[in-house]
This record gives C-alpha cells, sequence and structure tokens, in this order.
C-alpha cells in the first residue's frame, strides 16, 4: 500500500483501489485530495497489469460528503470557479478511462461524492449509504456532472426532483431508482466490489475497453449513430489475439487466457 497521506493506494492482481484519506473531514474532497486522485488516475490509464479500479473511503461513516466547505469558506471567487474546473475535469476523466470502475460507497455521499459515484462505472452501496446531490439547499447546483450524469443513469423526472428537493436517499431508495447496481452489508462491501473486478478480469481487456466506449459513446447519440459507434468498436476487436485466444478456450472446454493483444 502506497499514500500521499490524502490518497491510500493498494494493488491486489490486476485491481487497484484507492481510498479517499481524510476520515476526519468525512473525506471531503479540497484541492488536494482532487490533485492526487487526478495523479493516480492519470498513472493508472497507461497500466496495463491494471484491469479494475476500486474507488472507496476512508473509515465506516462517510464514502466522501462533497466538496470541503471549510476549504471553500476561505477561497476567492477565482479559485472557487479553479476548483469547479478541477472536480468537473477529474470526474470526466474516471469517465473516460479505458478501464471499469466500481465506486465502493461505505457512507455518506453527499454532492461531490455522489458525483464522484455518478461518474464511476458500477456503484456498489453499503446498506448505511446515504446519498444526494444536496447543492441547492446551500443555494447552488451541483458543479461537478450530477445535473448531466444523474438524470442519465436514473432518468429526467426522479433527477429533477432528487436535485430541486436536495433530498438524501439511502441505499435501499437509491437500489430502488437504480442509482446504485447493488446493496451488501458494510463489512462485506471491498470483498462484493472484489467479486464483481475478478469477473471483470475473467474478459477480454481489448472488449471491454471497447464496449465501455460505445456505450459511453453511444448513449449521447441517436440509436443510428450509437449502431455505428458500436460497430466501428467492433471491428478493433476482431484483428487482436485475444478473440482467437477466446474461441479456441470455448473449443477446448477451458478459461481463456487473455493478454489484451
Amino acid at each position: 500500500m502506497t499514500t500521499n497521506d490524502l490518497l491510500l493506494t493498494e494493488e491486489k492482481p490486476g485491481v487497484a483501489i484507492l481510498t479517499l484519506n481524510r476520515p476526519k473531514a468525512m473525506n471531503s474532497l479540497n484541492f488536494g485530495l482532487l490533485h492526487a486522485i487526478r495523479d493516480a488516475i492519470d498513472d493508472l490509464r497507461y497500466r496495463d497489469d491494471i484491469r479494475c479500479v476500486i474507488i472507496t473511503g476512508k473509515g465506516e461513516k462517510a464514502f466522501c460528503a462533497g466538496a470541503d466547505l471549510k476549504e471553500r469558506a476561505t477561497l476567492p471567487q477565482d479559485q472557487v470557479k479553479r476548483f469547479i474546473f478541477t472536480i468537473r475535469n477529474l470526474l470526466t476523466a474516471i469517465q473516460n478511462l479505458e478501464k471499469p470502475v466500481i465506486c465502493a460507497i461505505n457512507g455518506i455521499a453527499l454532492g461531490g461524492g455522489t458525483e464522484l459515484a455518478l461518474a464511476s462505472d458500477i456503484r456498489i452501496a453499503a446498506t448505511t449509504a446515504v446519498m444526494g446531490l444536496t447543492e441547492t439547499r446551500l443555494a447552488i447546483i451541483p458543479g461537478g456532472g450530477g445535473t448531466q450524469r444523474l438524470p442519465r443513469i436514473i432518468g429526467v423526472a426522479k433527477a429533477k426532483e432528487l436535485i430541486f428537493t436536495g433530498r438524501r436517499v439511502d441505499a435501499e431508495e437509491a437500489l430502488d431508482i437504480g442509482l446504485v447496481n447493488r446493496t451488501c452489508t458494510p463489512g462485506n462491501l471491498l470483498d462484493e466490489c472484489m467479486s464483481m473486478a475478478e469477473m471483470i478480469r475473467e474478459t477480454g481487456p481489448i472488449a471491454v475497453e471497447m464496449a465501455k466506449y460505445a456505450i459511453n459513446q453511444g448513449i449521447e447519440t441517436d440509436l443510428a449513430t450509437g449502431l455505428a459507434i458500436e460497430s466501428n468498436a467492433y471491428r478493433v476487436t476482431i484483428p487482436t489475439e485475444d478473440r482467437v485466444e477466446g474461441l479456441t478456450a470455448f473449443r477446448e472446454k477451458r478459461k481463456p487466457v487473455y493478454k489484451g493483444r
């Protein structure tokens, strides 16, 4: 395990676990933590040996309580703008990371914490988790992509309800409205995420990368354009060694050994 104090990084075979490490501040996001996550994501982008990334928070109380409002109160207006652009660019980088990102929501996730979860591909929440885009209660709006990602995930009407009211939802409701993929007991959260990551590791690396690309890009377009994007992404997989290995392993009734080539 490595640490720069604000972000813990642990690696298991094929999986990187990033842990927000400001438990006394409910893992809230300040400039230092944002920069640490950004640097970690930039490094992982080029790591062929890492197939999946898990993001979680230190401690049992909070995943991430959003922006550090104590820091925010000391910032001049131009630095507030810089903060918003920093978090927005970071979450876009997470969304566009060529590897699946699983968010392990271990507790309170409000504002930017929920936006961090929304930028991930898969969200697994502890039964103690509480989520919400609560910015309107501070007379602002979500600034890290929440107004755009939330309606794409749970639908426009429900997203408007949650954003307009700033209401919090518990894990059960989050699962019911499709905000999270599944829930589990707090003690099993990382094991559940690792189980998901292990299933991803069994698949073809290039195939998963292309599938994520096709979904992310296609969802923003009409069906015909989306199908064209899928077709082009599929073509990338055809000449790979992994595709041949997959067919061979199926024929030989064994598990394939994919190499990302």
